[in-house]
């Protein structure tokens, strides 16, 4: 493939832009610079380094994000920043939208892409996913609390009760419950139906991947073969 379309392809600018920037010399392969933007490279495990940066050639875009309160999931946010602003660049250019949405107050695991099926079957309720959840409540959590959601809860506007699949007490103060649909609010209001109430709530888990313990709040990484795999490896409980 050309150079000036790999580039191009991978988020750098416009292909007029990528032109520019192989012209002025800012592109190199294996330490060498590349300053015609018609020379063809396999892109086989191809990395490149635009302005000193290196950078792997993706087909697709893959990845996950710690993600921090405070960010709104959208492009063109109202009242919080953006959760694009913590990608680079040359990923957001690509196209790259969040796999569902996290209010902004919820925190860590969110998928990106720039795959359209692959957003579709990890954000479609009809897959029945599962997604475990750490909910903070303002008060101690009892068993019946955790017996009424494993029961249902009736949601305003929703014809038939929603339940998690699996809840339990993991602290003095804390329920982590796991649920298979992607209502709007579901859990703070599936919590707030049964008279708890959300103080925080954090994404842990999405079908069969959790977030790495090494992955800090507002980092992110690319989704790797290992990683998607277990993504894809999960048994609703």
């Amino acid at each position: 493939m050309q150079i000036e379309r790999i580039i191009h392809s991978q988020g750098f600018g416009s292909r007029k832009e990528c032109r520019a920037l192989i012209r002025a010399g800012l592109v190199s392969i294996d330490g060498q610079v590349v300053d015609k933007p018609h020379m063809e490279f396999p892109v086989d495990d191809l990395v490149f380094e635009v302005e000193g940066e290196a950078w792997r050639y993706r087909p697709k875009a893959y990845l996950m994000m710690h993600k921090p309160g405070g960010c709104e999931c959208s492009h063109q946010p109202q009242f919080h920043p953006s959760i694009y602003g913590l990608l680079p660049w040359p990923v957001v250019q690509r196209g790259v939208q969040s796999v569902g949405r996290l209010d902004q107050d919820t925190t860590r695991l969110i998928l990106f892409s720039d795959d359209g099926q692959f957003i579709h079957t990890w954000s479609s309720g009809k897959k029945r996913i599962p997604k475990v959840y750490q909910a903070v409540l303002a008060e101690a959590p009892t068993e019946a609390l955790v017996d009424h959601l494993l029961a249902g809860v009736q949601l305003h506007d929703e014809p038939e009760p929603v339940h998690a699949v699996a809840c339990r007490i993991t602290g003095e103060r804390r329920i982590e419950l796991t649920v298979t649909e992607g209502k709007y609010h579901m859990v703070k209001r599936m919590i707030a139906g049964v008279g708890g109430h959300v103080v925080q709530l954090h994404r842990q888990q999405i079908g069969g991947l959790s977030i790495p313990p090494d992955l800090l709040e507002g980092e992110w990484c690319w989704l790797e073969d290992e990683q998607a795999a277990a993504l894809a490896n999960w048994v609703v409980p």
